[in-house]
């Protein structure tokens, strides 16, 4: 059966939530699904989100169900009220909101919850999502006790919380004009969200420090208000939408060199010769040594990165019953192609010992081979855990944008930050180069967990496991991961798996969940196309560019000598026409749509030899219009190397 639209858009048929705008006098918002999104005044942010959550005892988010209750819309007032329930085995709670707004600018988001069943949770009640416009910004935080401080919402990532025992946060949003957000129902405190990607400060109710996690039984209730109140003089809203824009710069950095991480299984003749194509850099493979038989992961790696003609990228989860004498003669034998070795142990960051006993152990096989530390969990682990200088070479995270929504707006949101993550690094780096990986839809590893992480049930996906891997919206969010780590100045990055529902191409035998997981057996998926796409300019440069709203279209610029591609992505249901003033000429331009995506997934070839369509720039420069979720590859035809 073809796939659907909606599943080729974002593997889902389940259709996007619907939203409402909804204006407070000068202030404008989004309702989704009983959240407050995307608070603006006069076309400037002022907050980015309200919404309650629901954590268990692993800090599982569990998904609410929502049931409209009224809705009423006037010309500057609005009032919404609806009915939530987050159900999942042994959580049980249910809650009802309302979300109102005034003519003065004031808006009020209540809830009133009670619990259902008994359950272990971390957190239940509202979080308050700051956006990172207010990096740098002052602001007054007024505390439980009666106290009143005076600060600065950070600019580089704060590893521990900026603000604790919060009550009130009164922020600028630009000279004249602030914004007070007053919490009632619990002691609330402020952490950076920026640590795991998101691109919010969160303050959040019931602070960390409280032991967790709690019981709760039937009967319990909760009750929390928060209340926005815009002070000051909101600018005018423009009159007209400012034009889509992709901007390039006169600036470029190297293309870091990018690698995929080893499947569990080993690769056909088949999946490796498509592997080839995308001409990659590295293959991770991660060995513990507490396995069964680590030996054999280490085959497997040398034999595939030989295959694939790129470098083992090698993470060692070592403890002190590692036997390093067989794996130096397994080294020897097959001597791998070593492009940098990662040390891990039992901390968040290997301790400086475990690095200088693991170099020592290694012998030969480490000199002039990088080492480097890290985690992989989420930046905060490595930016809560600096190593020192003498620990190792490089320095490495994971990044994963799930850790606490799993919205599409969401997940694109991280994407900026994630430039920001190797921008903090960097600071305390000394020096050191930043190698970024594994980089994943879902995280791999809960760093967190209170518990072991419960059986998955028969038919639904994994943990691990998001089926956006397969869709143009998974390859359009790796298009600007790739863009944004690679203008940070990221020495590596590392992307998910080679083949499988976590990798870039299906199996010959197909998904092992088809109804949740639904992709081309043997195919391919769109994301393989845009790694072939940056592939080709591997040892190239990224041209420093700026999407006016990289919420609707990301755009890569790939330059190796003579030749310029760029690559666009609609993140999108609805088509976007980006201007990029700056092009100039003629260029050849492929598209990947759901019109012809089952295609290319089904026989990736016939589509990449397949003769582009010629588009020519304006005198003002080059218009392009994107399919809902589509991507483009512009080349110029300029010459060749």
């Amino acid at each position: 059966m073809p796939l659907s639209e909606l599943v080729l858009y974002y593997g889902s048929d389940v259709p996007l939530p619907p939203t409402l705008t909804v204006r407070a006098g000068p202030l404008t918002a989004t309702i989704e699904e009983g959240t407050l999104r995307f608070v603006r005044a006069g076309g400037y942010p002022v907050l980015h989100q309200v919404y309650a959550a629901v954590r268990d005892h692993n800090w599982g988010t569990i998904p609410a169900q929502f049931t409209p209750l009224e809705t009423t819309i006037g010309a500057d007032t609005f009032t919404i009220r609806f009915r939530a329930e987050h159900r999942q085995d042994p959580v049980h709670f249910v809650w009802l909101g309302a979300i109102s707004g005034e003519a003065d600018g004031r808006i009020v988001f209540s809830m009133e919850g009670e619990v259902l069943a008994t359950f272990r949770r971390n957190r239940i009640g509202f979080c308050v999502l700051h956006p990172t416009d207010c990096a740098g910004q002052p602001c007054i935080v007024e505390q439980s006790d009666g106290g009143r401080i005076e600060g600065t919402f950070p600019t580089l990532i704060a590893p521990e919380q900026p603000f604790r025992n919060v009550q009130a946060i009164t922020h600028q949003v630009r000279p004249g004009l602030w914004l007070e957000t007053h919490m009632v129902g619990d002691v609330f405190e402020t952490e950076d969200q920026r640590n795991w990607s998101d691109a919010s400060y969160k303050t959040y109710c019931t602070p960390l420090e409280r032991p967790f996690p709690v019981t709760v039984t039937p009967g319990t209730r909760i009750s929390q208000k928060i209340t926005l109140q815009l002070r000051g003089d909101a600018p005018p809203e423009p009159a007209t939408p400012p034009a889509l824009t992709l901007a390039l710069t006169d600036q470029a950095v190297p293309l870091p060199p990018i690698g995929l991480g080893m499947a569990d299984r080993g690769l056909t003749s088949n999946e490796i010769g498509r592997l080839r194509a995308l001409n990659l850099a590295h293959l991770r493979a991660e060995i513990h040594f507490e396995a069964p038989d680590p030996l054999a992961r280490l085959r497997q790696a040398a034999q595939e990165a030989a295959a694939l003609n790129a470098a083992l990228e090698i993470a060692l989860f070592v403890d002190e019953r590692a036997d390093f004498a067989a794996f130096r003669a397994a080294l020897e034998a097959l001597r791998p192609t070593v492009c940098r070795w990662i040390i891990f142990d039992q901390g968040p960051v290997a301790r400086p010992e475990t690095v200088a006993w693991v170099r020592q152990q290694l012998g030969t096989w480490a000199e002039g081979v990088p080492v480097g530390v890290g985690t992989v969990a989420n930046f905060t682990e490595l930016n809560r855990a600096r190593p020192a200088r003498h620990a190792a070479d490089i320095l490495t995270y994971a990044i994963n944008p799930q850790v606490h929504a799993t919205d599409l707006s969401s997940l694109t949101e991280t994407l900026p930050v994630q430039g920001l993550t190797v921008q903090t690094a960097r600071a305390f780096a000394e020096g050191r180069p930043i190698c970024v990986g594994p980089i994943t839809f879902k995280m791999q590893r809960n760093p967190v967990a209170t518990a072991p992480e419960a059986p998955t049930p028969p038919g639904q996906l994994p943990p691990q496991v998001d089926a956006r891997q397969m869709s143009l919206y998974g390859a359009g969010w790796t298009l600007g991961s790739i863009k944004h780590l690679a203008q940070a100045g990221t020495t590596a990055m590392t992307y998910y798996e080679t083949v499988g529902w976590r990798g870039v191409m299906e199996t010959a035998a197909g998904s092992p969940v088809p109804d949740v997981f639904r992709s081309v057996p043997g195919g391919v998926y769109p994301m393989y196309h845009l790694f072939a796409d940056v592939g080709d300019f591997r040892g190239g440069q990224v041209v420093i560019s700026y999407s006016s709203d990289p919420m609707r279209v990301e755009g890569l610029i790939l330059r190796r000598e003579k030749r310029t591609r760029a690559l666009l992505a609609n993140y999108t249901p609805v088509p976007q026409t980006v201007w990029l003033p700056s092009a100039s000429g003629q260029w050849t331009m492929t598209t990947l749509t759901a019109a012809n995506a089952e295609a290319a997934m089904s026989a990736p070839e016939a589509f990449r030899a397949a003769a582009g369509s010629v588009v020519a720039a304006e005198a003002d420069g080059l218009r392009i219009t994107l399919a809902p979720f589509g991507l483009a590859r512009l080349d110029q035809a300029s010459g060749r190397d």
